[in-house]
């Protein structure tokens, strides 16, 4: 475990955090000594393994099942902080999302329907309800994606669109909370080596079209990432505010 604790006491729920980035997230957090709340919504197995790995480091974490893309069980993940957590909450990642693509004329209502009910409302609805658990000073950190500000093949629009969508919550609640000092911040990753999207190109056929755009010319880590989020949760982001913060090692330079 890291040997300074800038995050001791505090209470962070990273969601979609059972694997990938939201895992890395999960722990770099409990590294920096908060107690940390790893939401899954189907990965009970390996939500359970990030919460294992960071008890067996020193860190305090809990596992908790809810599909934020499902207005009744955001609710249910609330009343279940409530009740075990006494309500405390100090830092949210916005994490889970999934990526559903498909052109305009292709792409189905289910999954234009879902991408919108996990990417956009189910941020909006976890966001609203940990709004009046939050402290004075407390954050809100948005995970979006530099697709969010650049298409640069077809077939990702409906994805795209939702990432703009995250941008734009991100600037507006960061005006609408800044007088109880609570900072909006949103990190763009790039290409990043996870399970959806492998630096591999024997098991992606995108991933050398992909490094072809990275100034650095490599996939960036989940940890890179993870980075990121740790500073804006600390103290030393206090006067940062409705940013996107790009982690993508140039691609949009």
């Amino acid at each position: 475990m890291a040997t300074q604790q800038a995050l001791a006491g505090k209470v962070a729920l990273v969601t979609g955090a059972s694997r990938g980035i939201g895992a890395a997230i999960a722990h770099r957090l409990a590294a920096e000594g908060a107690t940390v709340l790893v939401n899954y919504g189907r990965s009970k197995d390996e939500a359970d393994a990030v919460v294992a790995d960071i008890c067996a480091s020193g860190g305090h974490a809990t596992a908790i099942q809810a599909d934020v893309g499902n207005p009744a069980q955001v609710r249910a993940l609330f009343a279940e902080i409530d009740r075990n957590h006494g309500g405390k909450l100090d830092i949210l990642v916005n994490n889970a999302g999934v990526f559903l693509t498909g052109s305009v004329a292709d792409v189905s209502d289910a999954d234009y329907e879902t991408t919108f009910n996990v990417n956009v409302r189910g941020l909006f609805e976890v966001t609203r309800a940990a709004i009046p658990r939050l402290p004075d000073g407390g954050r809100i950190i948005n995970i979006g994606s530099i697709l969010g500000e650049r298409i640069p093949w077809p077939g990702i629009s409906t994805y795209s669109a939702s990432k703009f969508a995250v941008a734009g919550l991100t600037r507006g609640w960061a005006r609408d909370l800044a007088p109880r000092k609570i900072t909006v911040n949103c990190v763009q990753p790039g290409p990043i080596d996870t399970y959806m999207n492998p630096s591999d190109a024997a098991v992606n056929a995108f991933a050398d079209t992909q490094r072809m755009q990275i100034a650095l010319g490599e996939f960036g880590t989940a940890d890179d990432v993870a980075a990121m989020v740790g500073f804006l949760a600390g103290p030393d982001a206090a006067f940062i505010t409705g940013t996107t913060q790009t982690v993508d090692g140039g691609v949009i330079a």
